[in-house]
């Protein structure tokens, strides 16, 4: 099946636009196959929090990743129907918190129902430039301002350009493939 992105489009009258619509449509793949085939993408577990005048929120996220390193910024990516999203979207700034192996119960905190307070009273938190809480544990902490946001679908993609960040080397990281958590552990030299 070819790729949306690289697809030779059919020799048609039809406009471009409307072209790459059908080669779209045809390419759809089953949503609950694609959400089983992005459960076996291992990716690091991150804790996204903001603060400022749309208020403090934060919420568990593994859709993040490096863009580029000039300037060094990131993506985030937000449900619009999530309950933080208006905090986020008034903030315009929020901090990468990616956690370590030992904030399991503190990401599914995150990830949940949980009232806001009692999801931030369960950790310890400082900041940084942005005013973003930073945890003060985690493997390593992006404080960013939103730069740009594109939407696709039922989510934003923030752009998100480092300001600060924060480093523990003392920790191991903390993965999710195939639904669940795994410690990362660094491999001792030979």
């Amino acid at each position: 099946m070819p790729s949306t992105l690289n697809a030779t489009l059919p020799a048609t009258d039809m406009p471009v636009v409307e072209q790459q619509a059908v080669v779209e449509k045809e390419a759809s793949v089953e949503k609950q196959a694609y959400r089983d085939a992005m459960a076996r993408l291992g990716s690091a577990v991150n804790i996204i929090t903001t603060d400022g005048p749309g208020g403090r929120a934060g919420f568990t996220a593994s859709a993040v990743c490096s863009v580029t390193d000039s300037p060094p910024t990131l993506l985030v990516c937000l449900n619009r129907s999530a309950s933080v999203y208006p905090a986020f979207k008034e903030n315009q700034v929020l901090c990468v918190n990616t956690l370590a192996d030992c904030h399991e119960s503190l990401s599914n905190l995150f990830g949940g129902k949980t009232p806001m307070e009692q999801r931030f009273d369960a950790a310890e938190w400082t900041r940084l430039a942005t005013g973003s809480p930073i945890l003060t544990n985690a493997l390593v902490s992006f404080d960013c301002k939103v730069t740009q946001i594109t939407r696709v679908g039922t989510h934003d993609i923030l752009f998100c350009e480092a300001v600060a960040l924060r480093r523990n080397d003392d920790s191991h990281g903390l993965v999710y493939f195939d639904r669940r958590y795994h410690p990362l552990m660094r491999q001792l030299a030979c």
